[in-house]
């Protein structure tokens, strides 16, 4: 037999991936993984933007809202959960489709994760106390090479690297980029791009309707679990500096589509970064961009 497909299709916030993806399900006749770590949690809804009811519907979906913001969930428990659903998918499917802009979410599933040992979960719960700059600081101090590399703006991935520096008293670079297990599909990349402009129209279009469908409902909610890791998040942590008084809900709406902007233009420096992507205008008929897939597909199993 020969190897199955998978299908990622990434790119920025806002950009059309969710609808690409069911495109692409239905004519491959399949079903779709969730690689965006935000939408795993069930209570967080309308602030990631979930697919809609229909959209579900269209297409079997996996790894969506299938977790408690109570609990722990790491890229590493995301690798292990999504390549077990490829091999059962791959039983019956020979193309599945991923969606996500996750960045280092999607490399796990392609490429698999670099091996970090076990540390002490103390360590985490005190660096979720601490200011972005501390963080900033801690990491600059402990592993300078990495910090260099790493997105700096991005509470999580300083918290993953200062516990592993921390817990073992190595740095989080030397665990990195040692042999990882190969994996038994081939891999079709496509992204979804357009003009700044546009991104940023969309995404400002996008957080509009959040506030109009619920948004501040949803977060007033949540409020009594924001100290949680799941909720240091774009739209989230935002609302909640509302309701403790410190913004108003105008100012969290512009900090939010704000925030966004700059969260779309880190996944766009991270995926440009990969030169296996295939990039296409987010305009382009989706009949365009199946029909290459379906070339890269008859191409690879010649």
């Amino acid at each position: 037999m020969p190897d199955p497909f998978l299908i990622t299709i990434v790119g920025p916030t806002a950009i059309g991936k969710t609808a690409l993806g069911i495109k692409l399900a239905q004519h491959f006749d399949t079903e779709i993984l969730s690689a965006d770590s935000r939408q795993f949690f069930k209570e967080m809804k309308i602030g990631t933007a979930v697919p809609e009811e229909e959209e579900l519907q269209a297409a079997p979906h996996h790894f969506i809202q299938h977790i408690s913001v109570e609990e722990e969930y790491s890229v590493g428990d995301f690798e292990r959960d999504a390549i077990a659903k490829l091999e059962e998918l791959f039983q019956r499917k020979k193309v599945v489709v991923m969606v996500g802009g996750s960045g280092l979410y999607v490399k796990s599933i392609l490429e698999g994760l670099d091996y970090f040992p076990e540390v002490d979960p103390q360590i985490r719960a005190d660096l979720n106390n601490e200011s972005l700059e501390n963080l900033q600081r801690k990491l600059a101090n402990f592993d300078p090479d990495y910090y260099q590399k790493v997105d700096a703006e991005n509470p999580h991935r300083l918290i993953r690297a200062l516990e592993i520096c921390i817990g073992t008293g190595k740095t989080y670079s030397s665990f990195l980029n040692r042999k990882k297990e190969p994996r038994n599909f081939r891999s079709i990349q496509i992204g979804l791009t357009a003009e700044r402009e546009k991104i940023y129209e969309r995404i400002n279009l996008r957080v509009d309707k959040m506030m109009e469908t619920g948004l501040p409902e949803e977060a007033k909610k949540l409020f009594p679990k924001r100290h949680l890791n799941a909720l240091n998040t774009v739209g989230y942590k935002e609302l909640f500096l509302h309701l403790e008084g410190k913004i108003s809900e105008e100012e969290a709406v512009a900090e939010i589509k704000k925030n966004t902007r700059r969260f779309a233009k880190r996944q766009l420096t991270w995926f440009k970064k990969d030169t296996a992507i295939a990039w296409f205008k987010n305009t382009t008929p989706p009949e365009e961009i199946i029909a290459y897939a379906e070339k890269q597909i008859k191409d690879s199993s010649q």
